[in-house]
C-alpha cells in the first residue's frame, strides 16, 4: 500500500514513517524545502519537495496512493510569520481532503489531538472542525493523543523540554495545579509514548472496524505535572524541588508576555492545561496489541543521550 503522509518529517511523523516501513508500506511524504535530512529513511520513500500551500505539491504526494496520514500540528501560532491555527491544522487539511477526494482516495487517518471541542481555544477549535471536515467524505479514523513523549531525535517534546525549562536550570522546577489548592486542584495528564501512537496508526489502516472511529490515546497513568518533572529529573540522575505555581497567576503573567516569542506558554495552552489531558489506556492497548508503554526512567533514557 501507498500511503501519503503529511507531517512526515516532524516528530511524530519520524515514527509513523519507520511504522509504516516495517509494515511493508510505501510512505509518499511532503517535504517542505530544507527538511530532507529529517526525513526518516529517506531511500525508502518518495519525497515530494513542496509545502501544504501548494496544490501541485499536494497532488503530487497523493498520485497513486491508497490512504493519506496528516499529522502536521503546530502548539503556537506566529501570524507573523504566516504560521497559524487556522491555516495549519484546518484549512490545509481541507485542501489534502478536497485533492484526496479529487483522486478517489476513500481512507483518512488524522491525527488531532484530546480534548479538542468547539468553541475552544483556536488550537482546540481548528482540530475539531477539520475532524468534521474529514468525516464527511472519508473513511476516517481520528487520534486524539494526550501529551506524546519519545526519543526526539533531536527535536522536542514533552519530556525534553521538561528537562530543558525545569530540570536543567539552578532554580525550582514549577508544579501547576488549578485554583489555590495544590493538594486539591493537580493538573493531570497520560503521557502516551510515541511509537505507541505510531503502531496505533499503522494497525488501523489494515483494520476495517477502526472505520468511522475516534480514538483517545493515552498511557497506562494519569500523572500530575509535578509527577512528571519529578520522573524525568530521576531519568537524568537529578533531584529537584517543586515550587507550586498556581496556573491563574501564570495566566496573568502570559496575558502580559506571551507576546514575547520566548515567553515558554501562551494564555491558551494554560487554559488546555487546566482542563487536564488525560485518556482511559483501554482503547489504545486493544488496538496495538499490548499495555501501552510507561512514562518511567527506563522509557526516558534518551534523556541522558
Amino acid at each position: 500500500m501507498q500511503v501519503a503522509v503529511f507531517g512526515g518529517t516532524g516528530f511524530v511523523g519520524s515514527y509513523l514513517i519507520d511504522a509504516l516501513l516495517a509494515s511493508n508500506q510505501t510512505p509518499c511524504v511532503l517535504v517542505r524545502p530544507g527538511s530532507e535530512d529529517k526525513l526518516q529513511q529517506a531511500e525508502r520513500c518518495r519525497a515530494i519537495p513542496g509545502d501544504l500551500n501548494s496544490m501541485s505539491a499536494i497532488d503530487a504526494t497523493l498520485e497513486g496512493c491508497d490512504a493519506v496520514i496528516y499529522s502536521v500540528g503546530i502548539l503556537r501560532e506566529f501570524p507573523n510569520q504566516g504560521i497559524t491555527f487556522d491555516d495549519v491544522q484546518y484549512q490545509a487539511v481541507e485542501r489534502v481532503a478536497d485533492a484526496a477526494r479529487a483522486k478517489g482516495i476513500s481512507r483518512f487517518l488524522l491525527m488531532s489531538a484530546n480534548g479538542v471541542k468547539s468553541p475552544g481555544t483556536p488550537y482546540q477549535e481548528t482540530k475539531y472542525r477539520a475532524e468534521e471536515y474529514v468525516r464527511k467524505s472519508f473513511d476516517v479514523t481520528v487520534f486524539r493523543p494526550s501529551v506524546i513523549f519519545g526519543d526526539p531525535h533531536g527535536r522536542m517534546e514533552i519530556a525534553t523540554q521538561l528537562l530543558s525549562d525545569m530540570i536543567a536550570p539552578p532554580l525550582p522546577a514549577v508544579g501547576f495545579f488549578r485554583g489555590w489548592n495544590p493538594t486539591r486542584g493537580a493538573v493531570l495528564m497520560s503521557p502516551v509514548h510515541v511509537e505507541d501512537v505510531a503502531l496505533a496508526f499503522v494497525t488501523a489502516l489494515d483494520d476495517p472496524s477502526t472505520v468511522g472511529r475516534t480514538y483517545e490515546l493515552g498511557g497506562p497513568e494519569a500523572l500530575t505535572w509535578s509527577e512528571m518533572v519529578h520522573r524525568v529529573a530521576r531519568a537524568v540522575g537529578r533531584d529537584k524541588w517543586i515550587l507550586p505555581m498556581p496556573l491563574g497567576l501564570m495566566h496573568l503573567a502570559a496575558a502580559l508576555l506571551d507576546w514575547l516569542p520566548l515567553f515558554p506558554v501562551t494564555r491558551d495552552q494554560l487554559t488546555m492545561l487546566a482542563e487536564g489531558n488525560t485518556a482511559d489506556p483501554t482503547a489504545l492497548q486493544k488496538l496495538i496489541g499490548r499495555p501501552p508503554l510507561e512514562f518511567v526512567p527506563q522509557n526516558l533514557k534518551y534523556l541522558s543521550g
